[in-house]
């Protein structure tokens, strides 16, 4: 009998009709081509990087609260101003997208998180830094609905899901190196300059930008649809009837995600450290579980988003997270084992849970006002969720940190009833 492996069928690519191979675990990778691979490394090392900046903040918070002497509240403010503002970078950013293009508009805004990072770094007082945060936003909010937005229009609608959740799983890259780095400099350096040297360290995405510039081009059959509108980038447009359902909606569920999932990522490093009494390696160590599972959770959720479809993926992990928390903010004192293997499960749960964010918004919208509607949903969202972080803050002082963090689970309650208000679109393809 011959032992020679029977060669593996080939498809059409419907964008180039060169004959590929699609399957297997890394299909979704080479259906991207060439041009898509490029698009795809960009708007991955663009996220990881957004998420390194944005986290030098949380893991540096009780080094700032003890510096300008702040309270829970003045520190939760800190990621309220944050997430405000990048409501407006992210809408905006989204029209950029939609009237100017994608790569563009995706450069613009990593060069504008990374020069207010840096700019955190110098802040003489609360005050400025604060300033300077808001700023940062400007940019943070709107880098990944525009990267998310560019790989969507390269990918097949077979593997979307599971290539916006690869996109995903970036955060966790970022967040991994943003906690390697504090691990470090808080360790052979002294807290009152510790934290400015996280902030500058944000400077790093500017050589992302230098290859993007080069490298990276939209999806040609995207944008040609795209230039051909007359409405393209237009607010207008994602608020009449045809939309104005979708976009409530899907505002909604991005407010409970969102909610959810910025009350943990602000407060986990305080908790541990505050009520645990974690040293700075400690705490390190605990959040490496927490973010191997977020890590291990944006891939599984792309893989589920495409064979469960959008919305069950999302109802799924609302309803996972959510128990999740309950459970890690009830943990008796003293069981700190028990909390460093809950540390997994929670961070798989809050982050699987986004993976299906990225092809979701993007077959909700037509191409001319893809970037507009996304980036406005996501980001809308965003700025209402950062009304969780900022009331564990205030509730922090009379409930302790953990008897706070209970309110993030209603955010996961928020998003499975929005759900009821929009329509399954696995499978759906995009010109």
């Amino acid at each position: 009998m011959s032992t020679t492996p029977q060669p593996q069928a080939l498809t059409a690519d419907p964008r180039t009709g060169e004959l590929t191979d699609h399957d297997g675990a890394l299909g979704w990778l080479r259906a991207l081509g060439p041009r898509g691979r490029r698009a795809f490394a960009g708007a991955f090392g663009g996220y990881a990087l957004d998420s390194y900046d944005y986290f030098t903040l949380p893991l540096s918070m009780v080094a700032l609260a003890a510096y300008f002497g702040l309270d829970s509240g003045q520190t939760g403010l800190f990621t309220t101003v944050t997430l405000v503002v990048s409501a407006i970078g992210g809408a905006l950013a989204g029209v950029v997208a939609d009237r100017f293009g994608r790569v563009r508009a995706l450069m613009i805004t990593v060069i504008t998180y990374a020069v207010f990072t840096v700019a955190c770094g110098f802040a003489p007082n609360y005050e400025t830094l604060l300033v300077f945060r808001a700023l940062q936003g400007l940019g943070f909010g709107g880098e990944w609905a525009v990267g998310a937005i560019l790989v969507a229009e390269y990918a097949s609608a077979k593997h979307r899901g599971r290539t916006l959740g690869a996109i995903q799983s970036s955060w966790a890259v970022g967040w991994a190196l943003a906690a390697i780095v504090y691990t470090l400099v808080f360790s052979f350096a002294g807290d009152d300059l510790a934290w400015r040297i996280m902030f500058w360290t944000g400077a790093l995405p500017a050589l992302l930008v230098v290859w993007m510039r080069r490298r990276v081009q939209d999806a040609p059959e995207a944008a040609a649809v795209r230039e051909q509108s007359t409405q393209k980038g237009s607010f207008t447009a994602i608020f009449k009837p045809g939309l104005l359902r979708t976009t409530i909606f899907a505002g909604l569920l991005s407010t409970g995600v969102q909610g959810g999932y910025y009350t943990l990522a602000t407060w986990v490093p305080t908790y541990l450290k505050t009520e645990r009494g974690l040293s700075v390696v400690g705490t390190g160590a605990y959040l490496t579980f927490l973010i191997s599972g977020a890590f291990l959770g944006y891939l599984t959720g792309g893989y589920l988003t495409d064979r469960l479809g959008r919305k069950r993926n999302i109802w799924l992990f609302a309803l996972l997270s959510a128990a999740c928390i309950l459970a890690y903010a009830n943990i008796p004192s003293g069981a700190n084992t028990l909390l460093l293997v809950l540390g997994f499960p929670l961070g798989f749960c809050m982050s699987a849970i986004f993976s299906g964010f990225g092809s979701f918004l993007s077959e909700l919208y037509p191409t001319a006002v893809r970037g507009t509607g996304q980036g406005f949903t996501y980001n809308t969202g965003r700025a209402v969720g950062a009304v969780f972080p900022t009331t564990v803050g205030f509730l922090a002082d009379s409930w302790g940190v953990g008897g706070a963090l209970v309110f993030g689970a209603i955010g996961y309650g928020i998003a499975a009833l929005a759900l009821l208000g929009l329509p399954e679109t696995r499978g759906k393809e995009l010109a």
